[in-house]
């Protein structure tokens, strides 16, 4: 089973990340001779510009109503190069880069102690140095690995090779992933969710489809495949690599698309054990699951149920051989980053650069933050918040969410579609958001997580086990409410359905999102519009299908879920209209749960907004209305730049849109965005009123 999908898995969590010209006088009759123009107020310093959004940044010479994104972004869009060991640029990645400056403090500061045994400041210190230490990393070559590899290389039986895949520390590919959540339709219970694994490219689309490029990836990754079992020392790397390409396509061919994965309806499928393993019987299941440390569990929830039971029988059919290769090449995979460089720069040629398009690996001490976050990240986020994360900001968000969620309550007690019954479960569910923001009340404990920094192939099979063990410790024990999925240090913000909540970690409380000295247009169209996006994820074509409790049931009549999912369906069929690369559209029913999350977000934020000015007009600053900054705001947010490969891949396994559609496919629905730049018929973005998607 493929173990490393841990703590709360991004299935269960929706989480925020992802032309014409005209003439210039045409632009400015929208914002240079505003007649109402009064005298700018006073501001305190923002961080961006003299309001919170860089002016410089824009192109004046594009229409508003023909591409908004590059009428706010289209400068910066034209004068920014994407650094080199990144595959995509933009608002997000500025943050990241410095939560990442911020955190390689912190931990080179503990690094730097000589630290108690035990001490979170040892443990971080020797992680850091251990990941560090290339010369000894080369001086060891293999040999950390080779107990592992002769492991896998020993396998006689399909039922050993269930066993090993279930194996914790090994982390090694399954046809199978799992975690732990809420049981939705139980709530006060926690219950082991299994999932389809399995693939080493992102999804079955990648082994399927049949485009130039698809078939070029296809054979960089069977490239990778023979790489990583030369270096493990297997014989005739050419056919075993054919034959693991060969099982994972059969795998790949009995995947559930990403759209479908998405359908609540369809993934919760409760099973007792026995029913299992007569379902799906193709897999020996005692193995595994007693290697998992699942055997005990006498039910689970089996997501993609045929396709799971597809998986069994495809492994069934599987020669031990093939099985043993597939191990070996996965786990040399998995492990490269704790390699020599040889097997490191093998696995990035794939991963990085085919997959992605990204030119060089980052350097060595960002990839140390990225493993010492997903290992001990709340460990770090303890100095990260006391230091850069200002109590203050944690009260204006507090105001904000609230002010948010008045406007969402105006919103649906306004609503044409719904009928009274409906509203009270939607006010209800309102009602019961729990925000969480900046950081955690209590904190992970780490005590019972080893780390030798002498070691540090062995460091990271025990942090394996630890993790895992803290996974599925949860199972028969109370909800823990207080659990974050993020680290106050990430960059992002996600919504969790099973719990009901919205969160915000500290790191996305900076400019361009917010920024307690920005002009108040500014933080409601970006971090107000992420509030409304999170909270809008309860009410999207997926969130609607729980209640305020978390539990999942239909609280709709059927008259109003009619009634959404036709406004819903518009929503789809415009983003399928979106064309990224030539011949690559967005896919609209993938992206839809993100697409109502963010038309909800902008409509709620703007609602918020106007609220906040107390029925009186904004006062016009470097000649832009209120209005106009609130939606300047908005589309900077999304600011962002692809490589190809990197926005091909995106489109095909994301479900959010790129940063344009995100701006753009929303605005066009937005009655007032019209009015704040007088946007026309025959402008390229101009949608009639009545094709106007408006759901909340």
């Amino acid at each position: 089973m493929n173990l490393k999908q841990l703590i709360i898995p991004s299935l269960m969590v929706l989480a925020l990340t992802a032309c014409k010209d005209s003439s210039v006088s045409s632009q400015t009759s929208v914002l240079d001779n505003n007649p109402n123009v009064e005298m700018a107020a006073e501001q305190p310093k923002a961080v961006l510009g003299s309001f919170g959004v860089v002016l410089e940044n824009m192109d004046k010479t594009i229409k508003p109503g023909d591409n908004f994104f590059k009428y706010v972004n289209g400068t910066w869009l034209e004068t920014t190069e994407i650094p080199a060991d990144k595959s995509n640029y933009g608002s997000f990645s500025v943050l990241g880069d410095l939560s990442n400056e911020r955190v390689k403090i912190i931990i080179e500061k503990a690094a730097s102690q000589n630290a108690p045994k035990g001490s979170e400041e040892q443990k971080i210190g020797d992680f850091y140095r251990a990941f560090m230490d290339v010369d000894t990393i080369e001086a060891a070559g293999l040999s950390p690995v080779q107990d592992d590899l002769a492991r896998i290389n020993s396998v006689t039986s399909r039922a050993e090779a269930a066993r090993l895949m279930g194996d914790p520390t090994l982390g090694l590919e399954s046809p199978l992933g799992g975690y732990v959540d809420v049981d939705v339709k139980a709530i006060e219970n926690y219950i082991f969710y299994m999932t389809q694994s399995g693939l080493g490219m992102p999804n079955r689309s990648y082994y399927l489809d049949m485009d130039e490029k698809s078939e070029a990836l296809r054979a960089d990754y069977v490239a990778l495949l023979e790489a990583m079992l030369t270096e493990a020392g297997v014989k005739d790397v050419s056919a075993k690599a054919k034959a693991v390409m060969d099982f994972e396509t059969a795998m790949a061919e009995v995947h559930w698309t990403p759209a479908k994965r998405r359908d609540r309806s369809l993934t919760y499928n409760k099973m007792t054990k026995a029913e299992l393993k007569t379902y799906a019987k193709g897999l020996p299941w005692d193995p595994m699951l007693e290697a998992a440390g699942l055997d005990s569990q006498e039910t689970f929830i089996v997501r993609e149920n045929d396709a799971i039971q597809g998986l069994a029988k495809i492994f069934a059919d599987t020669s031990v051989e093939t099985l043993k290769a597939y191990m070996t090449a996965h786990y040399m995979s998995n492990m490269a980053a704790y390699l020599p460089k040889r097997v490191d720069a093998a696995n990035f040629a794939f991963y990085g650069q085919a997959l992605r398009g990204t030119k060089v690996q980052r350097e060595r001490w960002k990839r140390a933050v990225g493993v010492i976050d997903g290992t001990m990240g709340e460990m770090v986020g303890k100095v990260y918040v006391k230091d850069y994360f200002p109590p203050e900001s944690k009260v204006q968000m507090e105001t904000l969410v609230e002010n948010l969620r008045a406007a969402f309550k105006d919103g649906i007690d306004n609503l044409e579609w719904m009928d009274a019954s409906t509203k009270a479960e939607a006010q209800d569910k309102l009602r019961k958001f729990n925000p969480k923001i900046g950081y955690p009340k209590e904190w992970t404990d780490y005590s019972q997580l080893t780390v030798d920094g002498s070691d540090l192939i062995g460091t990271i099979k025990s942090a394996r086990k630890w993790q895992w063990a803290d996974e599925i410790g949860k199972l028969g024990g109370p909800i823990d409410r207080g659990e974050w999925g993020m680290n106050p240090q990430t960059v992002n913000a996600y919504y969790r359905p099973s719990l009901n909540e919205i969160v915000f970690p500290a790191a996305i409380l900076q400019a361009p999102f917010f920024d307690p000295n920005a002009d108040a247009a500014v933080n409601y169209g970006g971090i107000g519009a992420v509030i409304g996006h999170e909270m809008g994820h309860g009410f999207d074509d997926q969130g609607r299908k729980t209640d305020g409790n978390g539990q999942q049931r239909d609280w709709w009549t059927d008259e109003d879920g009619k009634a959404f999912k036709a406004r819903a369906a518009l929503l789809v069929d415009q983003f399928n209209a979106f064309e990224p690369l030539p011949g690559l559209n967005v896919n609209g029913e993938l992206t839809l749960g993100e697409n109502i999350g963010d038309l909800t977000g902008l409509t709620m934020a703007y609602k918020a907004y106007r609220n906040s000015l107390n029925g009186k007009e904004a006062p016009v600053i470097d000649g832009l209305t209120g209005d106009q900054r609130f939606f300047l705001s908005y589309g900077q947010i999304w600011q962002r730049k692809f490589r190809d490969e990197a926005l091909r891949d995106r489109v095909k396994t994301d479900p959010h849109s790129p940063g344009e559609y995100r701006a753009n496919g929303i605005v066009r629905n937005f009655d007032p965005w019209y009015a704040a730049f007088n946007v026309q018929p025959g402008d390229a973005l101009y949608l009639p009123p009545e094709k106007r998607v408006k759901i909340w």
